[in-house]
């Protein structure tokens, strides 16, 4: 008597998948705990309530530039100019309310729409010319860097709205103003990218560009739209630095985007597409805040902090190479 056939097993659909790819790396928490108690036995000071504020502090520009960072890499791309877009976004944000005395929410609006347009222009040149995020990202990197110093003969620009201010300097329930930002930009990202077919569709180009067509995704508009949020981002980020600091500084935002790339790759999300983690990302930046923390605590010269943030970098892409070929042997 032959054996009765199984029961058809059902294929998990694109959401599944995402929504299963997406959770955190339970081993990203445990290295930020690992690196919080190594940080508090070499120096006591870590663990003052204080010095968890400014970790908080120092982690929420780089957190929200690594938000958007998650978008592009999880779509199997590359944003190399979010540091120089924090930049610009932040010096046309403080030329327009100390130049031109124009109400704060106009230069809000001018860091977040400086942003977004050297976004769209980047996510535009990478469809429309078919030329490599690599290359496009890294010639806006120096585009809006020029841009920028320019527009301010490489000078800073003082005299920001008091109310713009605020958002950098503001510390409503003892909390920072631009941690109340990240969380909150954190929680919309997180359901942007796993609820919606904005997100879904993302992560579906970066695992397979040909099934995504297949499935009637317009890959050339979803990737400008990408590149737009992430300009968008590296927009607001660069209002919480300028607002922090009150000034726009055409300098900022050097190597940042070394440090958000490393952050995301650090959170889970896959550097070749396919996989993304807003969660896993703001643990990510967590982590990297601790580090530049906990470095600086211990007078250690920021020279070899570049050092470590790269040598993290290589770390994580090995680690995540080395699970990727795992997932594919099991």
């Amino acid at each position: 008597m032959s054996a009765a056939p199984s029961p058809a097993v059902r294929a998990p659909s694109w959401r599944e998948r995402v929504v299963g790819a997406a959770a955190f790396r339970v081993e990203s928490l445990a290295v930020l705990a690992a690196l919080m108690l190594l940080m508090a036995f070499l120096s006591p000071v870590f663990l003052s309530v204080s010095n968890f504020l400014n970790i908080l502090l120092s982690t929420a520009v780089f957190g929200v530039l690594a938000i958007g960072m998650t978008f592009v890499i999880c779509s199997a791309g590359i944003d190399l100019s979010v540091g120089s877009m924090l930049a610009l976004s932040g010096v046309v944000g403080a030329i327009l309310g100390a130049n031109f005395d124009l109400p704060w929410p106009v230069c809000v609006l001018g860091c977040l729409g400086a942003g977004a347009l050297a976004g769209f222009v980047n996510g535009f040149l990478i469809t429309a010319g078919a030329i490599p995020p690599f290359i496009v990202t890294l010639g806006m990197l120096g585009v809006a860097r020029g841009v920028a110093l320019v527009l301010t003969n490489g000078v800073s620009v003082y005299g920001l709205p008091p109310a713009m201010v605020y958002l950098g300097q503001g510390r409503p329930f003892g909390v920072p103003t631009p941690v109340i930002v990240l969380l909150a930009t954190a929680l919309v990202a997180h359901v942007l990218l796993i609820h919606t077919r904005f997100g879904i569709y993302a992560q579906v180009i970066g695992d397979n560009e040909a099934a995504a067509r297949a499935m009637g995704v317009r890959v050339e508009r979803h990737k400008v739209m990408l590149y737009t949020l992430s300009g968008l981002l590296s927009g607001l980020a660069g209002l919480l630095f300028a607002a922090r600091i009150n000034s726009g500084e055409p300098t900022a935002g050097i190597s940042y985007e070394l440090t958000a790339i490393t952050a995301t790759i650090i959170g889970g999300t896959n550097l070749f597409g396919g996989r993304g983690s807003v969660l896993g990302t703001l643990i990510g930046a967590l982590i990297m805040g601790v580090l530049q923390n906990g470095l600086n605590l211990l007078a250690v010269r920021p020279f070899y902090q570049q050092i470590a943030i790269g040598a993290v970098l290589v770390l994580a892409v090995w680690l995540d190479r080395i699970n990727s070929a795992e997932g594919r042997r099991r």
